[in-house]
């Protein structure tokens, strides 16, 4: 049995960053707001003895260990190179901002599939990408310690059914093949910081002056992307805040809806104004700056209920509403997906929805599969077919609108619930739980021998040179080959010819100019008889394959030429 690592290694895991997947600054919306939140609560609450982050260049690590500064992390921070993804050793877990790419099944090929376990999450799985990456994941060497959390009930069905059909179709095609067995699909929720949510009552005053928002009108809020193809649709919203209208004037009261987002199509601002002007001439309407933070905890301070009337697959887990409960607000969202764990009866309503029946809208799927139908015509239309159920709106829009006893019922308990079951400092030990669970599977997985997939023979991605030995004429001899330098006669320089090529454009280099002039001045000090690749690895002391590298980059452009 190997020797095992310590316990909070055992908990770790190495974080595969790309800032994108972090940083909402590159563009407001969910995943990067849960990326960003999350990293900001491990940090803070994740028990460790340091935090590894596994990234492509030294930008990512730069930004990572940027944040770890900023929250005043004391613990070490290790840096890994994505292409030395062993080295995140003792931690036996990479954590991948997504659902399980089949592309980290084969980084991890090489290193036998015990190296180390894979733990992704779900964000929006309705894309064609992560369906397509689910069913190739059952064909990549994904392992059964890997795992991909579900932030809801409703998203881990979702993702069975797609394993389901991968299974089906892969045992029919290969005639009864038995696959191995799939990752884990545990539910985890996303989690919230919520002290961040606490209200501002100046910030409240502040707005509710400001859009004249008297003392017995109701605020009713959203904060979300505003798109009906990305999102929801507003207008059956706008429907039933007209019809609630009336209870509320009849106590003296008027219902103010404040929508703050960002339009990332700015030609649907002005539709949803008009939308609301035409729809809702009784209720006043409100577009504010959701890119603003300060605006954002304004809205949530000032406001006296949160509605999120969700209607679109590209949601998977309601971020929102949680983050409103944690402000102390009553919410009614949509009966769907994630907030049918996150919303209780004691917190807020959630409102019936329905999708079209079977075979209703299976050639609106074969459009997008096709790419006859983009990805937001797909989700678009299938908004279009689902149903909220406007009346049931209506009532709970008007059940809290006239019940300031039951809005602070809701409110506190909305606040409760989220600080019990959806603060960081809950979600982060159950990840952690997680990681070593997996640590735990892979000790006993390292005790059985695994085989490991030879680099150049992954069926995805193999060696050139085994993929393209039909294309030239001849691959490179082997290591005895003699070559030797050629007299420059005045010509361009290794240096002035990697200048004149501008291969520092590409960002990318067979070897270093310094390891190249190494090589070519070593087999210059060898004259005309020249020297093989072996004598000159060990003349300079470079590992063989740079030789070889630099030697046919050298032979390319002429500095060096085969001894005949």
């Amino acid at each position: 049995m190997p020797d095992l690592p310590p316990a909070q290694s055992l908990a770790n895991a190495a974080i595969w960053f790309a800032a994108d997947g972090y940083d909402p600054a590159k563009g407001i919306n969910g995943r990067r707001v849960a990326g960003e939140s999350f990293l900001r609560g491990f940090f803070r609450h994740g028990v460790v003895d340091e935090f590894i982050s596994l990234a492509q260049g030294s930008a990512d690590h730069t930004a990572f260990a940027g944040t770890a500064a900023r929250l005043g992390v004391i613990q070490p921070l290790r840096a890994v190179r994505l292409d030395a993804p062993q080295r995140i050793d003792p931690a036996r877990v990479v954590y991948y901002p997504a659902p399980i790419h089949p592309v980290e099944c084969w980084r991890r090929a090489p290193y036998g599939g015990a190296a180390w376990a894979l733990c992704g999450i779900t964000h929006t799985t309705a894309t064609k990408a992560v369906m397509e990456a689910m069913f190739n994941l059952r064909a990549a060497p994904q392992m059964p310690w890997d795992a991909v959390i579900c932030t809801s009930t409703a998203v881990q069905a979702s993702l069975r059914t797609l394993m389901e059909l991968a299974e089906e179709h892969l045992s029919v095609r290969f005639a009864g093949a038995v696959l191995p067995a799939r990752p884990l699909l545990p539910v985890i929720p996303l989690g919230v910081h919520c002290d961040d949510f606490a209200p501002d009552p100046g910030l409240a005053a502040g707005l509710r002056a400001r859009l004249g928002i008297g003392a017995r009108d109701i605020a009713v809020s959203c904060i979300a992307r505003l798109t009906p193809d990305e999102k929801f649709d507003p207008f059956p919203l706008f429907l039933a805040l007209e019809a609630a209208a009336p209870q509320l004037a009849a106590l003296g009261g008027r219902f103010h809806l404040l929508f703050c987002g960002q339009f990332r199509d700015p030609t649907w601002s002005p539709a949803f104004a008009e939308g609301a002007r035409r729809l809702m001439p009784g209720v006043s309407y409100h577009q504010l700056d959701g890119g603003d933070a300060v605006e954002r905890k304004s809205v949530l301070s000032a406001s006296d209920i949160f509605v999120f009337p969700v209607d679109n697959l590209q949601e998977t887990f309601g971020l929102a509403p949680v983050e409103a409960m944690a402000a102390g607000l009553p919410v009614i969202v949509s009966d769907w997906d994630g907030m049918k764990d996150t919303v209780t009866d004691t917190t807020g309503f959630r409102i019936p929805t329905e999708m079209a029946r079977a075979g209703a809208a299976t050639h609106i799927s074969l459009r997008h599969l096709g790419g006859t139908d983009s990805y937001l015509q797909y989700l678009g239309q299938l908004s279009a077919l689902t149903r909220i159920d406007v009346g049931r709106l209506r009532d709970a829009l008007t059940a809290l609108a006239t019940d300031p006893d039951l809005r602070k019922r809701m409110g506190a308990a909305g606040k409760a619930r989220a600080r019990a079951l959806y603060d960081w400092r809950v979600i982060i030990p159950q990840m952690q739980a997680l990681w070593g669970e997996q640590a735990a599977m892979l000790t006993h997985a390292r005790g059985n021998a695994r085989s490991k997939l030879q680099p150049g023979r992954i069926p995805v991605g193999p060696a050139p040179e085994l993929m393209f030995a039909r294309y030239p004429s001849h691959p490179a001899p082997d290591a005895t080959r003699r070559l030797r330098a050629v007299p420059l006669d005045g010509r361009p320089t290794v240096a002035d010819t990697l200048t004149l090529r501008r291969y520092a454009a590409s960002g990318r280099m067979v070897e270093g100019e310094s390891r190249i002039e190494a090589v070519l001045q070593a087999y210059a000090a060898r004259g005309p008889n020249g020297a093989s690749e072996a004598e000159i690895a060990q003349e300079t002391g470079l590992h063989p394959g740079t030789v070889a590298r630099a030697g046919l980059w050298l032979a390319k452009y002429h500095f060096l030429e085969d001894v005949l």
